[in-house]
């Protein structure tokens, strides 16, 4: 059984060998799209999951460069997906994009290990100027 084999959007990683990697981990099929083409644009090759479980052993073995993930997600919420990835000792730069606005969620999900917290309905372009910023410092 293949890890990768419940995402039907994802790019063939193969043809991207030089460029940064992304994991997307959302439920939405609409903003997993959206965070998709936002991360295809700025040059990520891009896998997307709809779960918490999955995106987390995906993000263990591509071990990305960046992994957008929401919290409210079937399974595993998006808060222990992140803390499984911190405890495998994974240090990838972790963006939560979530629909939760509360700041008590910003903080579950800052002291779980990500790195950025963007709420939804989010303005892509703002999303893409933080990954822009992320890859200038990917690529120093």
């Amino acid at each position: 059984m293949s890890l990768l084999r419940n995402q039907p959007e994802s790019t063939n990683r193969a043809s991207f060998s030089d460029c940064p990697t992304a994991v997307v981990v959302d439920d939405d099929p609409h903003v997993r799209s959206l965070l998709k083409q936002i991360l295809e644009s700025a040059g990520y090759a891009t896998d997307t999951f709809d779960n918490g479980a999955e995106g987390a052993r995906a993000a263990l073995a591509i071990r990305p460069d960046l992994i957008t993930m929401d919290v409210t997600l079937p399974g595993m919420d998006g808060i222990e997906a992140i803390r499984r990835v911190r405890a495998a000792g994974a240090d990838t730069h972790i963006i939560v994009v979530s629909g939760l606005h509360d700041d008590a969620d910003k903080i579950s999900a800052f002291d779980a290990g990500a790195d950025d917290y963007v709420t939804k309905p989010f303005r892509p372009r703002e999303l893409r100027a933080r990954v822009d910023a992320l890859t200038r410092r990917l690529s120093r």
